[in-house]
């Protein structure tokens, strides 16, 4: 997974991005341990700190726990990743349409076009 990080939004807003992304992609599946704060803030280029603060965010949202001992676990939730991954998918699909709707292409365009795209 690449790191590619902006200055466009707060950088633990776009690790919580990666690694959520991590999560329901399944590079980090349910129920494995996670690389430390330090490893993680190595690979993607920033302080420990701000990698501990987006790995706190994503402890609120369930998508990870930690354990006192043994470091940070992505959750065995199966449905809350299979949820997250679903309203991921739908933010994709609305800006994909938003993009599509601006070029002044219709519904039945849209259709069209992944109709034929799906078939390739």
């Amino acid at each position: 997974m690449s790191w590619e990080l902006t200055n466009d939004r707060p950088i633990y807003m776009q690790l919580m991005d990666y690694i959520k992304l991590g999560i329901i992609s399944g590079q980090y599946p349910a129920g494995s341990k996670l690389p430390s704060v330090r490893e993680l803030a190595s690979i993607a280029a920033v302080n420990p700190n701000t990698m501990q603060k987006a790995l706190a965010e994503l402890e609120s949202t369930g998508l990870i726990y930690s354990n006192r001992t043994s470091g940070r676990f992505v959750t065995d939730n199966e449905e809350l990743i299979h949820e997250n991954k679903k309203n991921l998918a739908k933010d994709y699909c609305n800006d994909f349409f938003i993009k599509l709707k601006s070029l002044g292409i219709t519904q039945a365009e849209i259709l069209e076009l992944i109709s034929e795209c799906m078939n390739e």
